[in-house]
C-alpha cells in the first residue's frame, strides 16, 4: 500500500503540473471565457465545436442551464427542463446576464474545457493516495493530514475555478488561483518526501536553511508579481491588439520590480550553491535550481526583446513553478536533517 501511496502521489504531482501548463495556456491564449459557466460549459458537459450547435433548435431536448446564442447578439439560457415547439418561445428562456459574453470561439473553448478536465482528473490520484495515506497513521501522522489537507485544497482550487469565471476572471483571484496550485505542489512533494524509506547523506547549516527559506519566499513573490504583468499585458493586448512590441512599451512598476528581482534570485540561488559546494553539504538538487534560475532568465529576456515568442510566456510560468518545487523539496530536506541534528 506505501509503494501504491508513493506511486498516485508522483501521478497527482505530474497532473498538478500539466494544470499550471493548461492554465498558462488558457490565459496566453485568452480562453478564460471561452466556457462562461461553470462546471458545464454552455450548459453541456461537453461542448459545443461549433457556433450551429447553439443555434435554437425545434423540437429539441432543453435541460436547464443549457445555453443558445439569440442573433448573435446574446446568450439565452434555459429556465427550466423543457422540449421546444416549432417556434422559439422566449418564456422559456432568460438573457445571460453574468457577463457581456456574445461570442463563440471554438478554440477559446476547448482549450479552457481541456484545462478543466485536466483539473478534475488531476482529483482522482489525490482522492486515491488520501485513503492510502492513513497508513502511515502510527508512523508519521503528518502524512494522512496533509494529504486531507490536500484534497480539501483541490475542493478550495475548484471553487476558485468557478469564482474566477464568475468574476470575469478578477486579476487578484487569478492570483490566488495560482498561489493556491503552487501550495498543492508543496503538500504533494511533502508527501513524496516523508514517505520515503532511504535518506541521501546530507549536513544541516543554518546559514544556508535561512538563505533557501529567503530564496523560495522569493521566488513566490516573483510569480506573484508575474502574474501581475501578465494582467497588464493582457489588459495591454485588449487596448493595442496583438501589436506585441508595444505591449510593454510603457510597463507598470510592477515590471520593473519583478524584473529588478531576479538579479536577486539569481545572486540567492548562486550562494546556496556555493555554500552546498564549499561544505559538500549533499543538497544536489541546488544544480537543477540553477538551472531552472537561467532557463527562466533566459525566457524572461527573450519575452522582452523578442516580443512575447509562441508559448514563451506558459514557459516562464512552468520553469518558475518547476523552481518553487525543487526548492520547497530541498526545504523538507534540510528540516529532516535539522530534526536529525536535534535528536543527536
Amino acid at each position: 500500500m506505501k509503494n501504491k501511496f508513493r506511486t498516485f502521489s508522483k501521478i497527482a504531482l505530474v497532473l498538478i503540473y500539466f494544470v499550471i501548463v493548461a492554465g498558462a495556456i488558457v490565459r496566453m491564449t485568452g480562453s478564460g471565457m471561452g466556457c462562461p459557466d461553470w462546471p458545464k460549459c454552455f450548459g453541456y458537459y461537453i461542448p459545443p465545436t461549433e457556433s450551429s450547435q447553439l443555434l435554437f433548435e425545434a423540437n429539441h431536448s432543453y435541460e436547464k442551464g443549457m445555453m443558445i446564442l439569440m442573433d448573435h447578439e446574446a446568450f439565452l439560457v434555459a429556465k427550466t427542463d423543457f422540449i421546444s415547439g416549432n417556434e422559439f418561445d422566449a418564456s422559456d428562456w432568460e438573457v445571460y446576464s453574468k457577463h457581456d459574453y456574445t461570442t463563440y470561439d471554438p478554440v477559446h473553448t476547448w482549450v479552457e474545457y481541456i484545462n478543466r478536465l485536466i483539473g478534475a482528473f488531476s482529483g482522482i490520484p489525490i482522492l486515491i493516495f488520501t485513503v492510502l495515506a492513513f497508513w502511515y497513521w502510527k508512523k508519521n501522522k503528518w502524512i494522512p493530514i496533509i494529504s486531507v489537507l490536500t484534497l480539501f485544497g483541490m475542493g478550495f482550487q475548484a471553487w476558485l475555478g468557478k469564482t474566477v469565471v464568475d468574476s470575469n476572471l478578477a486579476p487578484y483571484k487569478i492570483t490566488i488561483h495560482m498561489v493556491m496550485a503552487l501550495l498543492i505542489v508543496g503538500f504533494i512533494l511533502y508527501l513524496i518526501f516523508a514517505s520515503k524509506t532511504n535518506y541521501k547523506p546530507q549536513t544541516y547549516q543554518k546559514r544556508f536553511y535561512n538563505i533557501l527559506i529567503l530564496a523560495l519566499v522569493l521566488s513566490l513573490i516573483q510569480i506573484i508579481l508575474g502574474t501581475q504583468v501578465r494582467q497588464f499585458v493582457d489588459e495591454q493586448t485588449k487596448l493595442l491588439g496583438y501589436q506585441k512590441s508595444l505591449w510593454l512599451a510603457s510597463p507598470e512598476l510592477n515590471f520593473y520590480i519583478h524584473r529588478s528581482t531576479s538579479i536577486l534570485v539569481l545572486l540567492l540561488n548562486g550562494y546556496l550553491w556555493h555554500l552546498n559546494r564549499a561544505y559538500s553539504l549533499g543538497f544536489n538538487k541546488i544544480k537543477l535550481v540553477i538551472y531552472c534560475v537561467i532557463l527562466e532568465a533566459t525566457s524572461g529576456v527573450f519575452m522582452y526583446y523578442f516580443d512575447f515568442p509562441f508559448l514563451s510566456q506558459p514557459l516562464h510560468l512552468v520553469i518558475a513553478s518547476i523552481l518553487f518545487g525543487i526548492q520547497c523539496y530541498i526545504l523538507f530536506e534540510c528540516l529532516h536533517k535539522k530534526r536529525e541534528k536535534l535528536l543527536t
